[in-house]
């Protein structure tokens, strides 16, 4: 089923404009996210699985009029059907072209500066399907939790508008957070509602990047993946958009585009059995070089903006810069060509990075012919530091005099710039070339202003180079040897960053009240105090648990057991109390007695809880401290996953050990 067209609605407002109203359905929410948006993208991924859906019955009637072309032998019927097969062929060639158009469009995500800069490759968003949780979590919460499913119907519907609300981020860190936000919520979910050997029922549907194909499962998993990579695809819009004439724009262009790379790196070693090609290892490798490139071409930018100085090391270095982003996009470019991905990339993109790693070729040897014709001869001072540089900046040294008489002799570094920018215009002109094989990017002014610029301006250098009486063969340049000032990191996602709370926290410590465990049903048990005392003893925190009970007194005769929890205490829910704040409520109790709510859990989760009591006991010693889920704070960390996006443990303080819903035994058991 495809995702329907959402319409804009409008209405009067002051002095008669018609104003855009949001959908009354949906998220609430303002901070992070942009409503507006849901309906362009919506359109789009409509168009994209409609021309898709298209292009697989195409495919399945070409398949079969091949079958059938090969099993006739009636030369009238194969007539027939190679007129078919040609019909079929050329409506999908049309088909494709639309398909590569709608996922081309690369110029609406640029920065709206009128300074002319390389246009960047952005991801579009994956599109989600709307999410009824509430039957399905109400169900879950009755039957695994022995609660009444719809007292819980704020906290479902608070999930649900988050999710809501995520579908549709803005394209700033507002957004970023809020995808980070639902994300991290995804781990409480996970541990609440996913038991390991049953699932909800529910289908998560997301729609492929590019190709508009929708997948589905019932894992959560391909939920947490396809956030995941909209984190990584809204970094790369927000790198994109940055004005990157200014040091402050190329730096968070940097920024950007290394946490796109991190996010997509993170969910290439996390998640496998991708359902969508845009989640296979193929092209999220892909992917993350690509954003390696484009933080590597930004570096180039930011030393061009930094060194505006014209003297011979720097040029030099500009050069050697624009020789590294060269190689980075050639190397991008063979990814991109490789079986498992050249199918699905873009043409767009594909000659988009082929475009960019000639045209910095061009301008390595542009910049170097700058270095030798521009600068003044090297002095006898400067001789030893340019030689050192200079011995190792060309790949092989280049034919003709020695190394110091082609520093300090005019001539000879007139020659050589020539040489270069002879090259430069050749890689020009190629890069002009491969553009203009593609229909989509020779729509992109931009791109063919920069490439146009380049172009002309190292004609204008030959041109001014150029004597009449050089009646000398302009010699084969050599290349130039790759080198990065700052080379670009990977940076994976820091979900820490994001503090959340768990929505479903009143359900209790997710230690204990987690979908992992089963208790039998929950008990109320009345107590009258015996002689000053109750006959059991208790430990922990959040909950506590009744560690002992004394054979015939009051406790054993009403029913407790060891390895209870205390879940209520006249009615007060005592779930997240603290040991001390359930003590105080028993000691309040009158002569009428207590009334405990108490729960069990099934003989193998005690059993588990008791070997993990011991093996505290044996370490630490005395008193516990409550883990930090007990404190309800997120412990999401961002090193590295375990398994299939898992979520590393939080880091435990010198007084915890292992997961333990209670304290080990120590100054706090006491007899009640």
């Amino acid at each position: 089923m495809l995702i329907a067209e959402e319409e804009e609605e409008e209405s009067q407002g002051a002095g008669g404009h018609l104003v855009r109203q949001p959908p009354e359905t949906g998220s609430v929410r303002k901070q992070g996210c942009d409503p507006f948006a849901q309906t362009q993208r919506s359109k789009l991924q409509h168009r994209r699985a409609r021309i898709n859906q298209q292009i697989n019955k195409e495919m399945r009637m070409r398949a079969g009029a091949e079958n059938l072309f090969r099993a006739t032998s009636n030369h009238k019927v194969k007539e027939t059907v190679a007129l078919e097969l040609s019909y079929v062929n050329s409506n999908l060639q049309l088909l494709k072209e639309e398909l590569e158009e709608l996922n081309s469009c690369m110029d609406v995500y640029q920065n709206d500066s009128e300074a002319i800069s390389v246009p960047m490759i952005p991801l579009g968003l994956k599109e989600t399907k709307e999410l009824d949780l509430m039957v399905p979590l109400r169900d879950f919460i009755c039957e695994h939790y022995g609660e009444d499913g719809a007292l819980f119907d704020k906290e479902i519907r608070e999930f649900m508008e988050l999710r809501q609300a995520m579908r549709t981020p803005s394209r700033n860190e507002a957004g970023l957070e809020l995808l980070m936000e639902y994300y991290n919520q995804l781990y409480f979910l996970d541990n609440r509602f996913f038991p390991p050997s049953k699932n909800l029922g529910v289908f998560f549907h997301w729609y492929d990047s590019l190709t508009g194909v929708p997948s589905h499962q019932r894992a959560l998993a391909f939920e947490k993946g396809s956030v995941l990579f909209n984190i990584g695809a809204l970094h790369t819009q927000i790198g994109a958009r940055q004005d990157r004439t200014t040091l402050q724009g190329v730096d968070r262009a940097i920024d950007a585009f290394q946490k796109a790379a991190g996010a997509f790196n993170y969910l290439k070693e996390n998640f496998s059995n991708a359902p969508s090609l845009d989640m296979s290892a193929p092209s999220l490798n892909m992917l993350v070089h690509l954003m390696i490139a484009q933080v590597q071409e930004c570096v180039f930018e930011k030393v061009t903006l930094i060194h505006a100085q014209d003297d011979f090391l720097t040029q030099l270095q500009i050069a050697q810069e624009a020789t590294r982003v060269e190689d980075v996009y050639s190397l991008v470019h063979q990814t991109m060509t490789q079986a498992h991905v050249k199918d699905y990339v873009p043409f767009s993109w594909t000659t988009m990075v082929h475009v960019k790693s000639e045209h910095f070729k061009a301008l390595s040897h542009y910049y170097t012919a700058i270095a030798l014709c521009d600068c003044p001869v090297t002095s006898d001072a400067d001789l030893p530091e340019h030689e050192k540089v200079f011995i190792q900046f060309h790949v092989t040294m280049p034919e003709g005099p020695s190394l110091r008489m082609l520093l300090q002799d005019q001539e000879e570094r007139r020659k050589l710039g020539k040489a270069h920018l002879k090259k430069a215009i050749m890689r020009h002109e190629e890069a002009m070339r491969i553009h203009g094989l593609c229909k989509i990017l020779r729509k992109m002014d931009i791109l063919q202003e920069v490439l146009s610029f380049a172009h002309k301006r190292s004609l204008s250098k030959y041109s001014d180079i150029d004597h009449e009486e050089d009646f000398f063969e302009t010699g084969d340049a050599p290349d130039i040897h790759p080198k990065t000032h700052q080379r670009p990191e990977i940076i994976s996602p820091n979900f820490s960053q994001v503090k959340v709370t768990d929505i479903f926290h009143r359900l209790g410590p997710l230690t204990v009240f987690s979908a992992k465990n089963k208790w039998h049903p929950a008990r109320k048990v009345h107590l009258v105090r015996g002689d000053s005392a109750f006959g059991f003893t208790l430990r922990g925190d959040s909950p506590v648990l009744i560690a002992g009970v004394i054979p015939g007194g009051c406790a054993a005769e009403a029913g407790l057991k060891e390895g209870d929890f205390i879940i209520s205490v006249n009615g007060k829910d005592c779930r997240w109390l603290k040991h001390a704040e359930v003590v105080q409520l028993l000691k309040s109790v009158g002569e009428d007695g207590v009334e405990l709510g108490l729960i069990t859990l099934q003989s193998s989760e005690v059993q588990n809880m008791m070997d993990r009591k011991s093996a505290a006991m044996s370490l630490g010693g005395g008193l516990l401290k409550n883990n930090k889920e007990n404190s309800r704070k997120s412990l999401m960390n961002n090193k590295s996953a375990s398994t299939l996006l898992a979520w590393k443990k939080s880091k435990r303080s010198k007084n915890s050990t292992y997961s333990l819903p209670f304290a080990a035994v120590g100054d706090n058991e006491a007899m009640y």
